[in-house]
This record gives C-alpha cells, sequence and structure tokens, in this order.
C-alpha cells in the first residue's frame, strides 16, 4: 500500500513526531491531563468489574443451551424415561437395589401395605429358617461369607422398618428378595431350605405385584413434582440472569454517556495542532510499518467513512482531517514509532531493567487507546444520526 501525505509545503525544521511532547491541552495542560487519565482509570476498573458480570451471565445462558440441546437429544432417541422398574410376568426381577437408592419416599398408606404383605410372609409355616440371621459358626459353615456378600434376613429387615430405615417400599423389597436369593445361593436345589427360600420368594413377588400400581402412581407423581420444582427453580435463575443482564446494559449505557461527556470536554480543551506538529505527523507516517500504517488509516476512515482505507493507493489530506482524528493519529504514531525502535534494539539495556515497568504502561496505553477510540466511536454515531 502506498500513501501520498497531501500538505502544505512548510520548511520546519526537526519535526520529528517521535520527539514532540503530547502537550494537548492549553493553559494548564497537565493538571488537566491528570484529571482526565484519572477518568478514564476509573472508567476502565468499572469496565472491568462489568466484563467479569458479562462472563457470568454468558456462561449461564452457555450451560443453559447446552443442557436443552443434551435433554432434546435424549428425547428424540427414545422419548420421556420415568426411573421406575416394572415386572416381569414371573418373578419380577427388575426391581433392583439401584432403584431403592432413588429420591422416592413411599407414602405412609403404602409402606402400611406392605408391611401388612411383610407379615403375611413372615409368619408363613416355612419363614421359620430366615426369621434370624444365620448362625455361621454354630452351624459350621465356614465358607458361609465367601459364597455370600451380603447376609440378611427378615428379623433384621422387621427391626428396621420399626426404626423407619427404609425410605420406600423398594429398599424393603430388595431386602426380602435378598434372604430367599442367598438361601438358594448357598444351598443345593434338593435341600428343603432352598425348596422353602423358592416357595416363599413366588408368594412375596405375587403380593407384590398387587402393590406395583400404587408404587408407580406415586413415583410417577413425585416424578413430575421434582421435576415441576426444577422447572421453577430454573425460572428463578433465569429471572435474576435476566435482571442482571438489564443491570449490565443500563450500566453500559451510563459509561457510554460518561464517555461521550469526557470526550467533549476533552475536545473542548484540546488545542488544534501546529503546522509543525502536522509536518511532522506527515514524515512519520511514511515511517510506519505496514500493519501501523493501515491501523491509522483506519483511524482516517472511522471519521471519514467515504475515506478509502483499503484501497492499495490512497491520497490522505492532513489539513481536512478533524482535530480529534488528528491527535488520534500523532499519539499512535508516536507510540508505534518507539515500540519500532524498542523492537530494533537499539535500547535493549534499558528495556531489561524496566520491563515491569514498561510492560504495565505498556497495558495502560492499550487500554487508554480503547477508551480513546470508543470516545471516537460514540462521536461518529451521534453526528451519523444528526
Amino acid at each position: 500500500m502506498s500513501v501520498h501525505v497531501k500538505e502544505e509545503p512548510v520548511l520546519v525544521p526537526n519535526c520529528d513526531v517521535e520527539n514532540t511532547e503530547l502537550a494537548v491541552f492549553n493553559g494548564n495542560g497537565e493538571s488537566e491531563l491528570q484529571d482526565f487519565g484519572t477518568c478514564v482509570d476509573e472508567i476502565t476498573d468499572r469496565v472491568n468489574q462489568l466484563e467479569q458480570k458479562v462472563v457470568e451471565v454468558e456462561h449461564f445462558y452457555s450451560s443453559k443451551d447446552g443442557a436443552a440441546q443434551t435433554n432434546t437429544s435424549k428425547s428424540n432417541s427414545g422419548g420421556k424415561k420415568v426411573a421406575i422398574s416394572q415386572p416381569n410376568n414371573s418373578k419380577c426381577n427388575s426391581a433392583g437395589k439401584e432403584k431403592s437408592k432413588g429420591k422416592h419416599v413411599s407414602s405412609p398408606d403404602l409402606m402400611r401395605q406392605f408391611a401388612t404383605m411383610f407379615r403375611q410372609i413372615a409368619q408363613h409355616k416355612w419363614a421359620w429358617p430366615f426369621l434370624e440371621p444365620v448362625d455361621v459358626k454354630g452351624l459350621g459353615l465356614h465358607d458361609y461369607y465367601k459364597v455370600i456378600e451380603k447376609p440378611m434376613d427378615l428379623g433384621t429387615i422387621k427391626k428396621k422398618m420399626e426404626s423407619s430405615e427404609y425410605n420406600n417400599v423398594r429398599e424393603i423389597y430388595a431386602d426380602v428378595r435378598l434372604v430367599f436369593k442367598n438361601a438358594m445361593r448357598y444351598n443345593e436345589e434338593k435341600e428343603d431350605v432352598y425348596v422353602m427360600a423358592e416357595s416363599l420368594l413366588e408368594k412375596f413377588e405375587e403380593k407384590w405385584l398387587l402393590i406395583m400400581p400404587k408404587l408407580v402412581e406415586e413415583e410417577k407423581k413425585q416424578a413430575d413434582e421434582e421435576a415441576e420444582k426444577h422447572a421453577n427453580k430454573q425460572l428463578t435463575l433465569e429471572a435474576a440472569q435476566a435482571e442482571m443482564a438489564r443491570d449490565l446494559s443500563n450500566e453500559l449505557y451510563e459509561i457510554d454517556l460518561q464517555l461521550e461527556r469526557l470526550r467533549e470536554s476533552v475536545v473542548q480543551r484540546c488545542r488544534k495542532l501546529s503546522t509543525q506538529e502536522k509536518k511532522g505527523l506527515s514524515a512519520a507516517l511514511g515511517r510506519l510499518s505496514p500493519e501501523d500504517l493501515s491501523k491509522a488509516l483506519k483511524m482516517v476512515s472511522e471519521s471519514n467513512p467515504s475515506f478509502p482505507a483499503g484501497a492499495p493507493e490512497v491520497e490522505l489530506d492532513i489539513d481536512v482531517q478533524t482535530d480529534v482524528t488528528l491527535w488520534r493519529l500523532k499519539v499512535f504514531v508516536q507510540e508505534a514509532l518507539k515500540a519500532a525502535n524498542k523492537g530494533s534494539g537499539g535500547t535493549n539495556a534499558q528495556n531489561n531493567n524496566n520491563t515491569g515497568t514498561g510492560e504495565i504502561n505498556k497495558n495502560n496505553a492499550k487500554r487508554r487507546r480503547e477508551i480513546s477510540d470508543a470516545i471516537n466511536k460514540a462521536s461518529i454515531k451521534r453526528a451519523k444520526k444528526a
């Protein structure tokens, strides 16, 4: 890209923008510059705080969208699933411990109905071998604990029921089945204990089928209630996030107004660039790197939309640029050339001693340029609307 800077021919010695102090304001410029710098720093701190809140809001809605996509995928794959085990037509083997660990809490009526069923099994004439824990030592069953991982008996179940240690009937159901399954696992089919356990298990499964409809109804009702509670909680969270988003929008609008007032104040106090400074700026533009030159031309196009910043060859008339644009160019060019000189190695020794301070100043300068850009863009938008 080639740039032809158009200006009035004036002979001025030592018009180097790199060595020119930024005496921006008329009158007590240094004091006013410090005041404006303090104001910009305060705005920067506030913007940083708002950025953190914006990240929180974005994270909430991105997580919400991800969960919604997961739910949609599950729905498309098989429809809504209810965590309820259905009995088969024989021994209801589908009901197990994993279901008993759910959040369902059986109603007192259902617990009483199950207790009646349990008493009928426990009072059966063949139930006596299962009423107490197996006397492993007395019977000399040395391998019992190797075969049976979790011993269980009807007496222990009764005590747990009386002390309300069970939350739902599925937990009791699993333990009752365990009593008989343990007996059938340890004893051989031809032995009496095996036959008694198998017979009682079949009777128990038959009685279990009678209470299954009520159990399924209760579990479905509780699942619906939990879903509604979760939905209400989600709505509350969304309302809170929406309110936070509105507050952020209002605060950002106030910052825009504050930046606009600051811009107007700066423009009112800015002096015009002298002919010598314009001459120095013109010369300095020609020493910019292609990347920095593109940035400089973009600044010009922001205040003058008709300026062809992206054209292969452009002509820049310094004298027709606004004071704000000229000052932005002056500051940008000065910092860009200083950075280029530091990168060339001319001041490496000094930079090594001041790395930390230089980095901080660089970051601050970058932040100030961003806010200055925001000020200028706000001015352009207002001018277009007018």
